[in-house]
């Protein structure tokens, strides 16, 4: 597979990691980073799994509109996707492993509609592609 990238973007970690700051080559982000509570920290900043979850839902959000339009049904307006990333131990090999839910919300379309149309989009995602096989995901739907 070539890929010929209309776009990159670099960000640099400094400190401890999870522990420590994140900006990026734009200046877009500029994060001091700390472990959630739910992992022994502090919980005073922002962590990769959130930062994950806001690109892959932003990302699905964009797969899903143009999926629908290209098989003729747009999706209405106020769709939205919501994309809950998960972090645990891994019993394969102690250390650890994510899991995604991603919800897309689709008003007025009937939920068997609103199932096609989200995994058309997760076949579609940059995000779900880069992490398929890698990460359990759970596809769902409200409409």
């Amino acid at each position: 597979m070539a890929i010929d990238p209309a776009y990159t973007i670099s960000s640099k970690a400094s400190g401890g990691g999870r522990d420590g700051q994140v900006v990026s080559d734009s200046g877009q982000i500029d994060l001091d980073l700390r472990p959630p509570k739910e992992m022994g920290g502090s919980g005073e900043g922002s962590n990769p799994e959130e930062l994950f979850s806001a690109g892959y839902a932003a990302c699905f959000l964009g797969a899903l509109r143009a999926t629908s339009k290209q098989a003729g049904s747009p999706v209405p307006d106020d769709s939205t996707v919501t994309v809950t990333i998960g972090i645990g131990k891994d019993d394969a090999d102690g250390g650890f492993a994510l899991v995604a839910t991603i919800e897309s919300y689709i008003p007025g379309v009937d939920e068997t509609t609103a199932k096609q149309l989200a995994e058309k989009a997760h076949e579609f995602c940059p995000y779900s592609k880069a992490t398929k096989g890698n990460i359990q995901h759970t596809i769902a739907v409200r409409v």
